[in-house]
């Protein structure tokens, strides 16, 4: 599930960074970072 959040945020980090909107973008990058962390948590118990 945390594999399939990763892959949207990223489409959407990418679409709203090729269109100009930066705060978005930088919410999605956000995003991003607290999924790989979760994830990261999770795969090492």
């Amino acid at each position: 599930m945390y594999i399939v959040g990763i892959a949207l945020n990223a489409v959407a980090l990418v679409a709203a960074a090729s269109s100009g909107a930066t705060l978005y973008a930088g919410t999605f990058g956000l995003i991003l970072v607290y999924l790989g962390i979760r994830y990261w948590m999770v795969t090492t118990d």
